[in-house]
């Protein structure tokens, strides 16, 4: 499956293999197009091969640099970053803790270059604006402006759930309700017309409990 991220965004291709496709890596981006990418409102950083796109605002930034051992110069795109580094060596918390200890509102498109893993995430108010959907090539489309999703994707797009977050091996989750399913609704656009789905938490369907254990040593982006 191939990544787009879209819109005010502006458009970046990540190359992972997702059900056997392969794409173009974001460090082959020319250099003018990465530096088009910061905005005031938005953040941007790559540390390592590991590349983020960042917006909204953390509300707890103080006690989540203690949390990671960061300095007191370290903004919300280099939390995130350093935060899904710690899932991706073996940390102590599950993903759906790390999201969910990050409070305020926000949306981040994460791309790991060095296995080829994705990690996006939305808050639970869908506080900033997050759309994904699927393009007539079966590509996945990121972007924070719905009508350039809904171009490019036609009716096959929807709003990122809120309160939940994807990973390229474990696909979409709730942070908020780690335990329960996710279950997929039809969604209808103001013309009553089907547009995509909804993703609501599923009360009834609980996931099986805990974690299974491959290691200290393994990757957790392969296994979650």
């Amino acid at each position: 499956m191939r990544l787009l991220v879209t819109g005010r965004w502006h458009w970046i291709n990540f190359d992972f293999p997702i059900k056997g496709t392969i794409l173009k890596t974001m460090s082959q981006i020319d250099s003018q197009v990465l530096k088009s990418l910061i905005d005031p409102v938005k953040l941007f950083a790559v540390v390592d091969d590991i590349f983020c796109l960042f917006q909204g605002h953390i509300e707890n930034v103080a006690l989540l640099k203690q949390q990671y051992g960061l300095n007191k110069t370290t903004n919300e795109v280099i939390i995130v970053i350093e935060a899904y580094r710690t899932l991706r060596d073996r940390g102590p918390y599950p993903a759906d803790q790390v999201v969910r200890d990050l409070h305020g509102k926000f949306a981040f498109v994460l791309y790991d270059s060095s296995n080829r893993t994705a990690f996006l995430a939305a808050d639970a108010d869908e506080s900033v604006p997050f759309f994904w959907g699927v393009d007539s090539e079966g590509h996945l489309v990121l972007s924070d402006d719905e009508e350039t999703v809904k171009k490019g994707c036609g009716k096959s797009f929807a709003p990122f759930p809120k309160g939940c977050f994807f990973t390229t091996s474990g696909g979409l989750r709730s942070f908020e309700h780690p335990l329960n399913e996710l279950r997929a609704e039809p969604r209808v656009d103001s013309s009553s017309q089907m547009c995509g789905a909804n993703f609501k938490v599923d009360v009834e369907a609980k996931k099986e409990s805990g974690m299974a254990r491959v290691g200290s040593a393994a990757n957790w982006s392969t296994h979650y």
